[in-house]
């Protein structure tokens, strides 16, 4: 029985984790997947009301008794410093050692697409970044001195190992091959940074040498932004560091539909997975149902492929891509359904396809 912990979060995670329960329960009666969903109650309001982020007892079973997590977005204007946030995502991301953060972007649609050139279809765009995920700037190393004087200084430590650098590029590697995708980009700034780069660069090479029938290059982080711009789909899989990959996985989201329509997954593969929209919990549109869920439907589809149901991950992507042809998407799409009528429809086109199979099987189709 595989058991699924949901933490909806703040703000519209609420609204959109309700709807990717919807699906993930939809694609449970389709497929027979006898899943649990347990819900946890963890967010600003427990924060709040108790002064409790996330226990170190809570941190355990999430880790040992669910095989999977799915998260919405954290954030609430409450709690101004953000503690609870910080204490549950960072404190899962790097005491469940999570650290691939992959960030599929896929266009879907030319229309929503900001840039010019993708209106007849033959140009697309398909973008993985690998996010190194518990290193770099974001281990909070540093400190400051000499606070609130015209001599203040702070220090933000990056940190990066060898261990660290090399898996996310080997996940990345491994990845590509997997999927078939010919082309794995590194993205560093190594002219400006040359410690890091240099380690980067060489775990790139070594690594890449047991992927030789992968086209491999290099890219600065300012170019490479400028050129996703320009050329998104010359790129494939873009493999970078943790501050790197925040900026330019946002980027290839936008460029693709915006970040409500953005999955990920944090991973520490074979052991533990935390899947999550991208997107925050925009207090300013909260309780008006007017959140896009497509992103969290996305990550109900990425549970079903990390607990081994590949068809069901297969018809969420395709009921996603069937709501945006029949345009039954929220505003900010261009579309006028809710947030609730967009996941009942995808979970009704989910349900629609079991009875199909089964007029089929009983040869009840006329």
């Amino acid at each position: 029985m595989p058991r699924i912990a949901i933490i909806p979060g703040d703000g519209i995670g609420l609204e959109v984790i309700r709807e990717a329960v919807r699906v993930l329960e939809a694609a449970n009666s389709v497929y027979d997947l006898d899943l649990e969903l347990v819900h946890w109650d963890l967010g600003a309001d427990r924060f709040l009301e108790t002064g409790v982020t996330i226990t170190d007892e809570e941190f355990d079973r999430l880790a040992n008794e669910h095989d999977a997590i799915l998260l919405g977005a954290l954030g609430d204007p409450r709690v101004p410093g953000n503690e609870h946030a910080r204490d549950i995502l960072l404190g899962l991301r790097f005491k469940l050692d999570l650290y691939v953060n992959w960030r599929p972007a896929v266009l879907m649609a030319p229309r929503f697409t900001p840039l010019k050139g993708f209106e007849d279809g033959t140009r697309t765009i398909h973008l993985d970044t690998f996010r190194e995920n518990t290193e770099g700037v974001y281990v909070n190393l540093g400190g400051s001195f000499k606070v609130g004087t015209p001599d203040e200084v702070a220090i933000q430590e990056d940190l990066n190992t060898w261990k660290g650098v090399e898996r996310i590029i080997r996940a990345a590697f491994e990845f590509a091959r997997a999927k078939g995708r010919g082309k794995v980009t590194l993205v560093d700034k190594a002219n400006a940074m040359p410690a890091a780069g240099k380690l980067w660069r060489r775990a790139f090479a070594e690594v890449g040498s047991e992927f030789s029938e992968i086209e491999q290059n290099a890219m600065y982080v300012d170019a490479m932004a400028m050129d996703l711009v320009r050329r998104p789909e010359h790129y494939e899989v873009i493999v970078t560091s943790n501050l790197f990959g925040d900026i330019l996985s946002d980027l290839a989201a936008e460029l693709t539909g915006g970040l409500g329509m953005a999955p990920s997954a944090n991973m520490h593969p074979g052991k533990h997975a935390l899947y999550e929209p991208v997107h925050g919990s925009a207090p300013d549109i909260a309780g008006q149902g007017i959140a896009n869920p497509l992103g969290a439907i996305a990550c109900a589809g990425l549970v079903l492929g990390q607990i081994g149901c590949s068809e069901g991950a297969q018809q969420v992507d395709a009921a996603i891509r069937a709501s945006l042809e029949k345009n039954v998407s929220t505003p900010d799409l261009g579309g006028v359904a809710s947030t609730e009528e967009v996941g009942a429809w995808i979970a009704a086109t989910l349900l629609e396809s079991k009875e199909a199979s089964t007029s089929q099987t009983d040869g009840t189709h006329g």
